[in-house]
């Protein structure tokens, strides 16, 4: 067994010779004549130190790097041998020497096919130490991804080797048939012989010696012909169903490429649009997709080779059948590919505002392999209806109908030498007009769905294939104001959540598990505040009984309830005017806004209703506080705090601040407006505020210039605050939240319970109508001539 803290600082060949049992015999079977185990001994640091792993052995091109490593591993090898000393050595040099002329005999014609064998050793002896250091794992370090991906490269390696195979029975076949051809004009040329003897004398001698031997050649010669016709035909049928075999494999091959990879990485970009995790690279895609357009090309020109080879010596039998059915497989398998692989690499954004500019990418994965770059296609650009795309996915006839009119709408491909992808840009996209079709029941304008049409037409092969490729976007929904994006959010996030694979355009469930829908909103939610603080489960449970208007508590309790479209945002909360997502966005965008910070500071408990900030607030004492966000309007974000009833001594209760909005945070932060209110001491349960907000608290003003002051917003709540005999004396005068004077001192308000204002009631409710909004106000003030009672008496 190996010692793991070891293992890292040991060389893999090192770490091999402490294998033991059948890992031990995996490791020797690894070596053989191709790259013999005294190689790898004695070359251990040198090899490993090579990066073997940055060449692409199928890249003819880099075959001047593996001749280099070919001629530098041959002269380590000599030297090592030279530099042998000691006793008994004199056969291991031999052998070593001998080894450095088999190496060169064996690669110097093919250096890739060295890189290749090292690599492949290299590999089988890090996997091996792995599980040997983690018994645990049948893998160890290998993760299922890895694991995967080894496979496919297993597959692609047994399929070279399947392809070299039939090409080389394909030769084979090749000469024993010119062979054959050869001896069929000899028995042409001996029956022209026969014939022309036929017309001598039936006396002359001559003529019968000759005929008679004539007879005998022409005899041999057909029976041969009669037995290697049977082999030549036997050849064929087995070349044939070796083509078979080799075509299974690519068709099992391709499809967990192209259903299982290709769709999870389309999946991964759908729900990217939801704030997932970025759908990834398609490098290593597109290489496995080249991999599969040159072996399936290499076994296409086989099948029409043996095609051609049947056509030139056609002998009767079933492999004219099974051409024709290799062929027409070879095709399809090839079609599927390249249909396949004209993906969108970057979507055009899902909420699609008209008369605004946008963006998509559209890739060709094997258009390098296939050289279709050669003759650079052009792509265009259409938007199209849910009920147009279906009947496109059905190849039903919609003579070219669009839904709408998009500005700059086609692109040339581009091929990129240094990155081999050819794709098309679309950086100026604009859609200029929409045509909307009649909707169904309560359906608005926000639930109705389009998808961007992309399509191109191009040849492979010199015009031997023709191949029309479209591909749809995700969903967009159109909006014409800023007003509707927060309901096409909606529709988008709810489709990109839950759209199955292989759905008819663009269907959705109409209900899901409420645990769905919270996976979909945490993904949202961390991804618009930018945070790595998602929603916790209280938070989770406090979002399902706004949902349900229900009261329960616990988890569990909604774990196998359903949620409906029309819940989510369709009908309001009860007793209110907005949905629960409209509520929801609300929350996000003040989050992301203005309030990040505090949220990843922990500052914000948020998901809390005002019985639950009730609870918690009369059990801590006066002066703690906790900033919930508001169950009565989008957007919005209140101070609760404990605090003596001014109407009945001895009795506590709970006070709510009328909710802040975006528009109010955008004239005082939250930070500083929680430092103006002095009668806030303690963060829930009990952080002393100035350790939570002081590092967000506005620096103060500077002093005056040129004999000017500036004058600083500052925010009062009555009930809690009167002017200090300092502040009475100065020229200062607060009006509810007033402007003040930098100049003057920050005056101290103490705690009083009388003369409660329409700004505050005891149940922390709010007369909307009666109230000034606090906002307005300060701009009103601020919008006011500045009079002498705003300024210190200094001469202008």
């Amino acid at each position: 067994m190996i010692v793991g803290p070891r293992s890292q600082t040991m060389s893999v060949w090192i770490q091999a010779q402490q294998l033991q049992g059948e890992a031990l015999r995996q490791m020797q079977s690894l070596y053989g004549q191709h790259f013999p185990i005294e190689v790898r001994h004695y070359l251990s640091q040198w090899i490993e130190s090579q990066a073997w792993d940055s060449i692409d052995v199928e890249n003819p091109q880099e075959e001047f790097r593996a001749q280099r490593l070919l001629e530098t591993l041959i002269q380590e090898l000599q030297k090592k041998a030279d530099h042998l000393m000691g006793e008994d050595i004199f056969v291991l040099k031999l052998k070593l020497g001998n080894y450095a002329t088999q190496l060169k005999n064996t690669y110097d014609r093919c250096p890739l096919e060295l890189v290749r064998s090292i690599k492949h050793i290299l590999y089988h002896e890090q996997r091996l130490i792995r599980e040997a250091t983690n018994p645990s794992s049948p893998v160890g370090l290998l993760d299922s991804m890895s694991q995967k991906h080894h496979q496919i490269n297993q597959t692609f390696e047994e399929l070279r080797l399947m392809t070299q195979d039939t090409e080389n029975e394909l030769r084979k076949l090749q000469h024993t048939q010119e062979y054959f051809i050869i001896q069929y004009q000899e028995s042409l040329r001996i029956q022209a012989q026969l014939t022309q003897l036929a017309q001598l004398s039936p006396q002359d001698q001559n003529r019968l010696l000759r005929e008679q031997t004539l007879q005998q050649k022409r005899t041999s010669v057909e029976n041969w012909l009669q037995r290697e016709a049977q082999t030549l035909q036997q050849y064929r049928l087995d070349l044939a169903e070796k083509h078979q075999k080799t075509l299974q494999l690519l068709r099992k091959l391709q499809t967990i490429i192209l259903d299982d990879e290709l769709i999870q990485w389309k999946r991964r970009q759908q729900l990217a649009g939801n704030g997932g995790q970025s759908e990834g690279s398609l490098d290593v895609l597109q290489s496995w997709c080249e991999k599969l357009a040159e072996t399936i090309w290499q076994n296409r020109q086989q099948i029409r080779r043996a095609e051609h080879q049947r056509q030139q010596l056609p002998i009767p039998g079933p492999v004219e059948e099974l051409l024709t059915e290799l062929n027409a497989t070879i095709t399809d398998v090839i079609s599927a590919l390249v249909t396949s692989t004209f993906i969108i690499e970057k979507q055009p954004p899902q909420v699609l505002k008209t008369q605004t500019k946008f963006a998509a990418t559209v890739r060709l994965l094997v258009g390098g392999k296939l050289n279709v770059h050669m003759n650079p296609p052009q792509v265009k650009a259409t938007i199209i209806s849910e009920q147009q795309a279906k009947a496109l996915l059905k190849n039903e006839n919609t003579r070219n109908d669009s839904s709408g009119e998009i500005l700059n709408n086609c692109c040339v491909m581009e091929y990129h030498q240094a990155t081999g992808t050819l794709s098309a840009n679309f950086r100026n996209m604009s859609l200029k007009r929409i045509k909307r079709s009649d909707r169904r029941g309560a359906e608005s304008v926000t639930e109705e769905k389009f998808t961007i049409l992309f399509e191109s037409q191009f040849s492979v092969g010199g015009n031997e294939l023709v191949f029309q490729v479209k591909t749809l976007s995700l969903p967009v929904v159109v909006i014409v104001h800023g007003s509707q994006d927060n309901n096409a959010t909606a529709t988008v996030l709810w489709d990109n959540a839950f759209a199955e694979p292989g759905r008819v355009p663009f269907v959705v469930p109409d209900k899901v598990l409420w645990p769905q829908l919270c996976e979909a909103l945490n993904m949202k939610f961390k991804a618009e505040v930018q945070s790595n603080r998602g929603l916790s489960e209280e938070n989770l449970v406090f979002l399902a009984q706004k949902a349900f208007s229900s009261s329960a508590i616990h988890a569990d309790d909604y774990s196998n309830m359903t949620i409906s479209w029309s819940q989510f945002n369709r009908e309001s909360l009860p007793g209110r005017n907005f949905t629960f997502w409209q509520w929801f966005d609300g929350v996000m965008e003040l989050t992301k806004k203005h309030l990040k910070p505090h949220w990843n500071d922990g500052a914000i408990l948020g998901f809390v209703n005002k019985q639950q900030a009730q609870d918690m607030l009369l059990s801590k004492p006066n002066g703690t506080f906790l900033l919930r966000f508001s169950d009565s309007e989008i957007g919005g974000i209140t101070i609760a705090w404990g605090a003596d009833n001014p109407n009945k001594a001895g009795e506590r209760m709970v006070w709510n601040l009328m909710p802040y909005t975006t528009k109010d945070f955008s004239i005082r932060s939250l930070a500083d407006r929680i430092s103006d209110l002095n009668h806030l001491l303690y963060l829930y349960p009990d952080r002393p505020k100035d350790d939570v907000f002081s590092k967000y608290y506005t620096p103060p003003l500077s002093k005056a210039i040129d004999g000017y002051v500036k004058p600083q917003i500052k925010q009062v709540v009555p009930e809690f605050a009167t002017a200090s005999s300092d502040a009475t004396s100065s020229s200062s005068t607060y009006m509810e939240q007033a402007a003040s004077p930098a100049v003057c001192p920050p005056p101290q308000y103490p705690l009083y319970s009388q003369n409660p204002d329409s700004m505050l009631d005891p149940e922390g409710d709010f007369d909307l109508d009666d109230t000034m909004d606090v906002a307005r106000h300060v701009e009103e003030l601020l919008r006011r001539p500045i009079d002498n009672q705003w300024l210190p008496h200094q001469p202008t």
